[in-house]
């Protein structure tokens, strides 16, 4: 097996996580999936800014457990969660780092959703 590169963001790949003063709900097929007033936003170098949700403000019973993983040589060991209420546009719509590495540690215990694989994801005030 080989070993997978552990990198540090730096000024060329920065990262951020802030905690997000909005409400953020998260829906798909009519049903709403997350509703939190304690999301962190994570910005990563040029790409657009994600929502992390803690698990205690997701409807976990609208998630099926994904054979999909992935590995981020900033953030870890990703796996992933599909919603089958919003159907095959929906497959592996959620993902998670269990153990992230420590320069995202505040990520832990929150999931993230691919924006395109949901009805919506809005920030409230």
């Amino acid at each position: 097996m080989t070993d997978r590169p552990v990198l540090q963001p730096s000024a060329s790949h920065p990262i951020t996580v802030t905690a997000n003063p909005a409400r953020v709900v998260v829906t798909v097929a009519g049903r709403t999936v997350a509703d939190t007033r304690d999301a962190l936003t994570l910005r990563e170098a040029q790409y657009p800014a994600v929502q992390y949700i803690p698990r205690a403000d997701v409807d976990l019973a609208l998630l099926e457990p994904s054979d999909t993983a992935s590995y981020c040589p900033f953030k870890g060991e990703a796996g992933y969660y599909s919603i089958p209420v919003g159907g095959d546009r929906s497959v592996d719509a959620v993902w998670v780092y269990e153990s992230p590495y420590p320069a995202v540690a505040e990520i832990k215990d929150h999931v993230a959703f691919y924006p395109d694989r949901v009805d919506s994801i809005t920030e409230l005030p």
